[in-house]
């Protein structure tokens, strides 16, 4: 039996072109299958574990889809605003915790999530260096985030532009990063965390500059009185918080008017939160409340569609794939005719030959099973990451 593996490894390393192509089929047609079924049920797991924890969410009526990837995965399609009465809503019921969000800028491809401390206890997040958001200005980035950046406390980051000729209101703002929190292993470590004023900032409602009492350049005053100056749009912004110039940063109007994108709400109890459903029921409800846990369910059962259709079709083409390598050792068989005749005048069997056939075949697969099963593994150890880039984010 050695002797039947020697020879077959022989011929296979001879013909290496002809081995490669048939374990790269056998190879594929075995991974893609194991594959996908992997990054599904790890797609399942981060999205459903994550949606199970959070048990409501208030927003704007609209796609309900786009509401919970954006508020709890922080995707990039930005559902329609709310204002911060809407957190203020759900205060006043003594129902639940509010927790506002507002996720709609980015910093150097990383999302800014403006939200208050209490989402930190919420989502459990610690602080592994530096210190909490606590002024104007700062920022608090996930693991990830300072790690694909190089940041740590005292480093600086500046939120991106929405556009690459944005000038309607949106300052680029630069950040101080005061904090790095822990790995949690979700959408946290990919964010930047800051407080929903900084957003604000960002969005160009808040702005700081100089006290125009005591501007000399008149051509930056519009009109003057003794209880009021109304500057120009050429007045300078400042475009950096620090100690010397927070002072000078103010917000007009009512804060409650400000954007939001969702209200996380954490009901005291299961009768609280569905007390709290009940009032979002009217038709002539400007928002909408849904439990993410069966938004996602939803997603789930369409992507499980999907996967069984293409299950489908790799079992199709594995079909063919086997009808293929059939043909191809069958073609081979007739092409090696003179090494069968060869085989036989030196006296030996049917036996022998469909043993050295035997032994290219189970070398072939064996390989093929080794590499599908590095790849498997390379897939099964990423998958977190893969999972992220492509199906959350």
């Amino acid at each position: 039996m050695f002797d039947s593996f020697y020879i077959a490894w022989k011929y296979i390393s001879f013909n290496k072109i002809r081995t490669a192509t048939l374990v790269a089929c056998i190879t594929l047609i075995s991974f893609l299958p194991a594959s996908l079924e992997l990054l599904l049920e790890e797609s399942e797991r981060q999205l459903m574990s994550r949606a199970a924890s959070t048990p409501l969410v208030v927003g704007a009526k609209g796609s309900a889809l786009d509401l919970i990837m954006n508020t709890l995965y922080f995707g990039d399609e930005v559902p329609e605003l709310v204002n911060l009465e809407a957190s203020n809503r759900v205060m006043s019921t003594d129902l639940a915790l509010p927790i506002p969000a507002y996720v709609r800028f980015r910093a150097r491809g990383h999302p800014i999530v403006g939200t208050t401390l209490d989402y930190f206890d919420f989502r459990e997040l610690k602080v592994s260096e530096g210190r909490s958001m606590a002024v104007l200005g700062d920022c608090v980035v996930g693991a990830k985030v300072a790690e694909r950046l190089g940041l740590k406390p005292g480093d600086s980051l500046v939120s991106s532009p929405e556009t690459l000729f944005d000038i309607a209101g949106v300052y680029p703002l630069k950040m101080k990063v005061v904090g790095i929190l822990q790995k949690s292993h979700t959408s946290d470590d990919l964010a930047v965390f800051v407080d929903l004023k900084t957003a604000w900032v960002i969005q160009g409602l808040g702005h700081g500059h100089e006290d125009v009492t005591k501007i000399k350049d008149q051509t930056l005053i519009l009109k003057r009185t003794e209880t009021n100056v109304a500057a120009s749009p050429k007045l300078f912004h400042f475009q950096e918080i620090t100690d010397e110039n927070i002072d000078s940063f103010h917000f007009h109007g009512d804060l409650s008017s400000y954007p939001i994108t969702a209200v996380i709400a954490v009901p005291f109890d299961t009768k609280s939160g569905t007390i709290l459903r009940g009032r979002y029921l009217s038709r002539e409800e400007t928002h909408q409340i849904v439990k993410p846990e069966e938004v996602i369910d939803g997603l789930l059962q369409n992507i499980f569609r999907i996967k069984n259709v293409l299950d489908a079709v790799i079992s199709v083409v594995a079909l063919a794939t086997v009808l293929a390598l059939v043909l191809v050792f069958a073609l081979s068989l007739r092409l090696r005719q003179r090494e069968v005749k060869t085989i036989f005048k030196l006296g030996c069997s049917r036996m022998t030959i469909a043993r050295l056939l035997g032994a290219e075949i189970f070398i072939i697969v064996l390989i093929s099973a080794i590499l599908c099963g590095a790849l498997i593994l390379l897939v099964d150890y990423y998958a977190n990451d893969l999972v992220r880039m492509l199906f959350i984010r």
